[in-house]
């Protein structure tokens, strides 16, 4: 077997304190495995991982060609993306849009490694106000364009009635109460982890913590089934699924492009589709959508522009 490391080798070795390694399990994908309750590091991934943080590395040779009629997006899952994939699909039979579900930090990671055209993100950053340019930052060598798909609501799914009473993140520390969670790297979870610590608790404090999914819709089919009192998702989910919901925080949702493929066919196809009626329909036909900076570019809250 390779070598594991304890969580407080890994902290030696990044030399940081033991916190920092649990921040860096949920929000940077540090690789990692629970055995018995306790956190263990394979040692050769670690070091990999490590590698693939360097400052000034070896650029990973593009690996996308040039645009030949698929479109490839990957990143966060949502439902007002995957429905406009297919409106996209039957608009433009001539070309292919496909989706990888990878978690906001996963598409970072594909767009940097020239394996989509489009990374769909949604990651808060620590000042709570703004999204996804520090991370884009600590991934992509240089800055990519970043466009709004739309803003939408996170909020905490419950089951019809509420029979627990849940209110708040607080609420899953209550005995026999069930959460279900999304995978690591998700900008959900990173959302989760920010309420938790927020309500001086530790993912410990909650039963169901480490029960993950890759969709939300899956979260809100495990509460409608029973198997769980509760989770984080977008609110569409529960619309779609007859739950009830207590309203978290409205969140933007962007796509994220290199700037030397931004006018390539199919992504310039897929941003004007933005614009259209049948468009805006599906996001009207949906709960907790606002589209009112969709399709515009969007740039840090701190830059001055012009």
């Amino acid at each position: 077997m390779k070598t594991l490391l304890s969580t407080k080798e890994v902290a030696q070795l990044l030399d940081v304190n033991e916190k920092m390694v649990y921040q860096l399990i949920s929000e940077k994908e540090l690789p990692a495995t629970k055995v018995t309750g306790k956190w263990l590091f394979p040692k050769d991934q670690v070091e990999q991982w490590i590698m693939s943080r360097t400052v000034n590395r070896q650029s990973v040779p593009g690996v996308l060609p040039d645009y030949n009629g698929l479109l490839i997006i990957a990143g966060s899952n949502d439902i007002l993306l995957e429905k406009t994939i297919s409106l996209f699909n039957k608009l433009y039979p001539e070309h292919v849009a496909v989706f990888g579900n990878l978690g906001s930090l996963g598409g970072l990671k594909a767009l940097r490694r020239s394996l989509c055209h489009m990374a769909a993100s949604h990651l808060l950053q620590e000042n709570e106000d703004d999204y996804n340019f520090r991370f884009a930052a600590e991934e992509l060598e240089e800055a990519p364009a970043v466009v709004n798909f739309c803003r939408r609501e996170q909020a905490l799914l419950v089951a019809k009635g509420n029979p627990k009473n849940i209110r708040s993140v607080a609420d899953f520390a209550m005995s026999g109460t069930r959460i279900v969670n999304r995978q690591p790297g998700t900008g959900t979870r990173l959302l989760l982890d920010l309420e938790i610590k927020k309500a001086g608790l530790k993912p410990d404090d909650i039963d169901g913590y480490n029960k993950e999914f890759h969709r939300h819709l899956d979260v809100g089919l495990e509460i409608l089934s029973g198997r769980a009192d509760g989770g984080l998702a977008i609110s569409a989910v529960a619309g779609l699924l007859g739950l009830d919901f207590v309203p978290l925080r409205t969140e933007r949702f962007d796509l994220l492009i290199h700037k030397n493929r931004f006018f390539e066919p199919g992504i310039q196809l897929f941003l004007g589709l933005l614009h259209e009626k049948e468009f805006k329909d599906l996001a009207d036909s949906l709960t907790g959508y606002d589209l009112s900076i969709c399709g515009k570019m969007v740039f840090p809250q701190n830059a001055r522009i012009g």
